[in-house]
C-alpha cells in the first residue's frame, strides 16, 4: 500500500538558519595539547590500523556528533545531536559545514533532540530528526535557507533513534527508526531519559499482533511513594495488555525500515521488528544492510547474552510498491541469534527474566547477516567502493562500545566494541580496521586514541575513510554522561596518497 501526504504534512515548527562559525586550523602538534579537560589530548599514534594504511585527527572539539556526509564539491557536513542524552554541558543540536576553501558554518535548529543522520543529495541536505512524538525526515537547501519536511507520521518520544536518509542506486530514500521501548515494554529507567517528556509514547507494530497479556510490573516514577504498575506490550506506560488482544498494524510503525521516493511521497515499509536500525548502508547492486542493537541485561525484562546484528534487508530488492506484507526481524520476542527471549541462553544474571509478549508472531526474516559480540553497539556504517582505498565492496562499521556495567553485569562485556570494523557481506565475516592499542575508550588508559566511533564514510572520491567519534562518555552502574567538546573526526588513508 502507497500513500500521499505532501499535503498533510506541514512543517510542524522549528526554527532553522545558517551562522558563521569560528575555527582555526591545527597542525598535528596542537591536538596533542586540548583545552577540555575530558579529553586532554589525542594521539594518533595510539591507534591501530592495517599496515599501508594511516590515521589522523582532522577536526576536534565536537559536542554529541551522530553521522557525517559530504557534499561533490568535498564540503563536509557533521551533525551534532545536542542534549538529548544526559550531558554535560547543555548544548544546542546544529549541523557543522566545512567548506574546502575552509570556512565554516553552522546549521542551528531548535528540534528538540536533534539530527541523528544525514545525506547529501543534489544541492540539498537530508536530515533524520529525533524530538517529541514523531520523527521528522527532511531536507534543507544551503543556497535559499529553504527547509522541506518530508515526513512527519512516524512514532518515537523514547529511547531509539533514527535510521537514514540514505539513498539507494534506485534512487529511492531509506530510513528507519528504532523502537520506543529498551525492552519491549516502557520502563522507569527509559522514563526518567524520555518518557517523562513523553509519558504517552510506545512501540507500534507493522503487522496485526495478538498479546499473550504478559505484562511487566514495574514502580511508578511519576509518584512519590513506590507504587507498582503493569505495563503491555505497545501499550503506552503504565496500561496493561490483555491476553488475546489484538493490536493492529500500521505502515507508519517503529522498530521499522521503509523507503519512498526523495520527496517522501509513496512511502512503503520494508521491514519491522528491528530494535534499533540506526545504520543503514546500500551497496551498487542494491542490497540494504541494517544495523541492530542488542536487549539488556537489567531491570524488569532482562534479556543476556544478545548478539548485536546486521540484517540485510531482502525486501529492498523488490520492485518499489510491490511490498504487501513487511519481514519481520524478531523484536520485542527474539534475540539476535533467532532464539526466544526466554531461551536458557537469554536468561539474565540480573534482573526479572522476559516472558514472550505475543501470542503468534508472524514468520522471522532471519538469519542475521553478521552477528557481533553483545553489547558492540554498531551504529552507522558505508561501503568500500573504491580500489584505491583497497576491501572494495566490505562494509565498514562503527561499533560506540558497550554501556556496560549500566547495561550488563558481565566483565567481559566492558571492552566490547570502540572500534571499526569491515564485514564482507558474503561471508557474513569480520575483521577489525581501526581500534585503540588497548580495547576501551582511551580515556580509561589515558592515552590519545579514539572514544567512541559512531559512524564512519568514505569521501566522494573513495580514497580515505572518515571516522566520527562521538566523544568521552562516562558510564557508571546506575547513569551515563556524555561531554561536550570532546568529539573529534578521524580520517584514515593509504600512506601513499597521505604523503602525496
Amino acid at each position: 500500500m502507497t500513500t500521499n501526504n505532501a499535503e498533510k504534512q506541514q512543517n510542524t515548527g522549528f526554527r532553522i538558519a545558517k551562522t558563521k562559525l569560528q575555527s582555526s586550523p591545527a597542525s598535528p602538534e596542537s591536538f596533542r595539547t586540548l583545552p577540555t579537560p575530558a579529553r586532554p589530548t589525542l594521539d594518533a599514534s595510539d591507534v591501530v590500523v592495517p599496515e599501508g594504511y594511516v590515521v589522523e585527527p582532522v577536526m576536534a572539539g565536537l559536542s554529541f556528533p551522530t553521522d557525517i556526509t559530504f557534499a561533490d564539491d568535498g564540503t563536509v557536513f557533521v551533525s551534532e545531536g545536542g542534549s538529548s542524552w544526559p550531558t554535560r554541558p547543555y548544548m544546542p543540536a546544529r549541523v557543522i559545514v566545512r567548506h574546502p576553501n575552509g570556512e565554516t558554518e553552522a546549521i542551528t535548529m531548535n528540534v528538540q533532540a536533534g539530527p541523528r543522520g544525514i545525506s547529501w543529495r543534489d544541492g540539498e541536505l537530508y536530515m533524520a530528526l529525533k524530538g517529541g512524538f514523531h520523527m521528522q525526515v527532511v531536507k534543507y537547501n544551503l543556497a535559499t535557507g529553504k527547509l522541506t519536511v518530508l515526513i512527519d507520521q512516524i512514532p518515537s518520544g523514547g529511547w531509539h533513534e533514527p535510521g537514514g536518509p540514505i539513498f539507494g542506486p534506485d534512487g529511492l530514500m531509506y530510513f528507519g527508526h528504532g523502537s520506543v521501548s529498551q525492552q519491549g515494554v516502557p520502563l522507569p529507567a527509559g522514563f526518567t531519559v524520555d518518557l517523562a517528556k513523553h509519558p504517552n509514547a510506545h512501540d507500534v507494530p507493522g503487522q496485526d499482533v495478538t498479546l499473550t497479556g504478559n505484562n511487566v510490573s514495574t514502580r511508578d516514577p511519576r509518584l512519590p511513594y513506590p507504587y507498582l504498575v503493569e505495563t503491555g506490550a505497545f501499550k503506552p506506560f503504565g496500561t496493561p495488555a490483555q491476553k488475546g488482544e489484538v493490536i493492529k498494524g500500521e505502515k507508519f510503525c517503529n522498530s521499522a525500515v521503509w523507503r519512498s521516493r526523495p520527496d517522501g511521497t509513496d512511502v512503503e515499509l520494508l521491514a519491522w521488528g528491528i530494535r534499533n536500525p540506526f545504520g543503514m548502508a546500500i551497496n551498487d547492486a542494491g542490497d540494504l544492510y541494517v544495523t541492530d542493537n542488542d536487549f539488556e541485561e537489567k531491570g524488569e525484562r532482562a534479556i543476556a547474552n544478545d548478539p548485536d546484528r546486521i540484517w540485510h534487508i531482502k525486501n529492498a530488492r523488490q520492485p518499489f510498491g510491490s511490498i504487501q506484507t513487511p519481514d519481520w526481524y524478531g523484536f520485542p520476542d527474539l534475540c539476535g541469534d533467532g532464539l526466544p527471549v526466554n531461551h536458557e541462553k537469554h536468561l539474565p544474571s540480573r534482573g526479572t527474566k522476559a516472558e514472550l509478549l505475543l501470542e503468534n508472531p508472524p514468520p522471522w526474516a532471519g538469519p542475521a547477516m553478521f552477528l557481533e559480540q553483545p553489547h558492540s553497539c554498531m551504529c552507522k556504517m558505508d561501503f568500500s567502493r573504491s580500489d584505491a582505498f583497497g576491501h572494495k565492496g566490505e562494509l565498514f562499521v562503527a561499533e560506540w562500545g558497550t554501556l556496560a556495567p549500566l547495561n550488563s553485569p558481565r566483565p567481559e562485556d566492558l571492552s566490547h566494541g570502540f572500534r571499526v570494523i569491515r564485514v564482507n557481506v558474503e561471508t557474513g565475516t569480520a575483521e577489525p580496521f581501526f581500534h585503540n592499542r588497548k580495547m576501551g575508550p582511551a580515556s580509561s588508559f589515558g592515552t590519545g586514541g579514539i572514544e567512541r566511533p559512531v559512524s564512519c564514510k568514505f569521501s566522494p572520491d573513495g580514497k580515505s575513510l572518515y571516522v566520527l567519534d562521538f566523544g568521552v562518555v562516562q558510564v557508571t552502574t546506575g547513569s551515563m554522561y556524555a561531554y561536550a567538546h570532546t568529539g573529534v573526526l578521524w580520517k584514515v588513508s593509504r600512506k601513499e596518497d597521505n604523503n602525496g
